[in-house]
């Protein structure tokens, strides 16, 4: 009989050579069990790096609190609302309330059930290869195949049975570094997306997965289309928001403003698993004289309120929220050179401080099922040989950049001479394939 490990456990890097062994961090690095240290730039949970006084310090005080359920009262949660309307959306007069969740997947899910509940509409929409969790109505708009919730391996994919009715909007594609066009730059995409959101009950717009970062043109036409249908619009900024593309939101680099934000990983700083729905006040007004049916016994959970606050203290008071603002121009500068200087890399894209290198090998749509040793794992080790633990997205050829907000530019130098080795393996692969 073979021997299984204990722990099942999944990655969307393949093999042991670019999974390695954590057992501490500090800042934007990390401890490996093998002595090592290697920075941490992959790692969307922790805009503040890792082991941050402040933070730890939160946690611990919030650990002697008793375990205050949803439905009960709590101070440190009405004031964990407030702080987030008040620091995170100041100026943002649209906003109404707060409710807190464990993650974003739950986030989603429920505020798309909400939506379904409100319209009395089932379908849903959101745009080609999102990510918006692993569960529930969230799992049903994840249409990036290789995060479908189902079984992969190397004869192919079992995806379980769909939930619910999901329409997928063309997706702003296009690239900054690398130049290929927007297919959303015009208006041919139109007419197909008012006919999708016709009969649905909202669209979901997250602004990173899958490589894909929204224009504001592409937001406010989404968000005008919405509009006209009678469909609610959720921004998801699970990703992008609390700094990660600078500013606290991405969508708020648009004109329009949705009917619901969710957030996740990122506001708690990684202190403690947390997820939100922020509601506009239209939107509480049509809640009126209800009760929003779910109930939960570790949302709002002090540990994680606590989290939440000691972020938002300090990201606002030493500006961290505003820091890939000021290295967007410095990482567009950089990822110039790389597309420029490597015949492996197909695309470049990004905001900010998350950005996608994509390689020459099979195009997303083939993908099938778990490649045994796919190109991107490979170059990924690779970058970990040189000091730089970098992430892959699942697919063959597909890597992002995501490193704490707090990262200096010294060590984003030394990610950039990490990923250029990596980046050899994969020009050594185009050149083969070439011949």
């Amino acid at each position: 009989m073979t021997a299984h490990p204990r722990l099942l456990s999944t990655s969307l890097t393949t093999g042991d050579a670019s999974n390695p062994r954590i057992v501490g961090g500090h800042g934007v690095w990390f401890e490996l069990a093998d002595g090592r240290e290697v920075i941490d730039a992959s790692n969307t949970a922790a805009p503040l790096g890792h082991c941050h006084r402040e933070m730890a310090e939160a946690v611990r005080r919030a650990a002697g609190a008793p375990v205050i359920n949803e439905g009960w009262q709590w101070a440190e949660r009405e004031q964990a609302a407030d702080d987030l309307v008040d620091t995170a959306f100041a100026g943002e007069d649209w906003v109404g309330a707060v409710r807190f969740f464990i993650s974003a997947s739950e986030a989603n899910d429920a505020a798309l059930a909400l939506c379904q509940g409100l319209t009395s509409r089932a379908p849903l929409v959101t745009r080609e290869r999102a990510y918006h969790g692993g569960s529930g109505l969230a799992r049903e708009l994840t249409v990036q195949p290789q995060w479908h919730g189902g079984l992969s391996s190397a004869t192919g994919v079992a995806a379980p049975p769909r939930l619910a009715t999901v329409h997928e909007l063309p997706a702003p594609c296009g690239a900054r570094v690398t130049g290929q066009p927007d297919p959303t730059a015009g208006t041919d995409w139109i007419p197909g997306a008012r006919t999708k959101l016709a009969n649905s009950a909202a669209v979901i717009l997250d602004y990173s997965q899958g490589g894909v970062y929204h224009s504001p043109a592409y937001q406010d036409q989404v968000a005008a289309l919405a509009r006209e249908a009678g469909a609610y619009w959720i921004a998801d900024e699970t990703v992008t928001g609390f700094g990660r593309v600078g500013g606290w939101f991405q969508f708020q680099h648009g004109r329009s403003r949705p009917d619901m934000v969710t957030l996740g990983k990122c506001m708690s700083a990684g202190g403690a698993a947390a997820g939100a729905v922020v509601l506009s006040k239209d939107l509480l007004d049509r809640l009126s004289g209800t009760s929003w049916q779910s109930y939960s016994t570790y949302r709002s959970h002090p540990v994680a309120m606590a989290a939440i606050r000691a972020h938002l203290r300090i990201s606002s008071h030493g500006g961290i929220y505003e820091r890939a603002r000021e290295l967007d121009s410095y990482m567009l500068r950089r990822l110039t050179e790389v597309a420029s200087q490597h015949p492996g890399v197909v695309r470049v894209d990004g905001r900010g401080l998350h950005w996608t290198v994509e390689l020459h090998g099979p195009d997303w749509r083939e993908w099938r099922g778990q490649e045994p040793d796919p190109l991107a794992s490979r170059v990924a080790a690779r970058a970990l040989e040189a000091g730089v633990l970098i992430a892959t997205s699942g697919e063959q050829t597909s890597l992002f950049l995501a490193p704490p907000l707090v990262v200096s530019e010294r060590e984003l130098g030394m990610i950039f001479d990490a990923l250029h080795h990596g980046l050899e393996l994969a020009d050594k692969e185009a050149a083969r394939g070439a011949g």
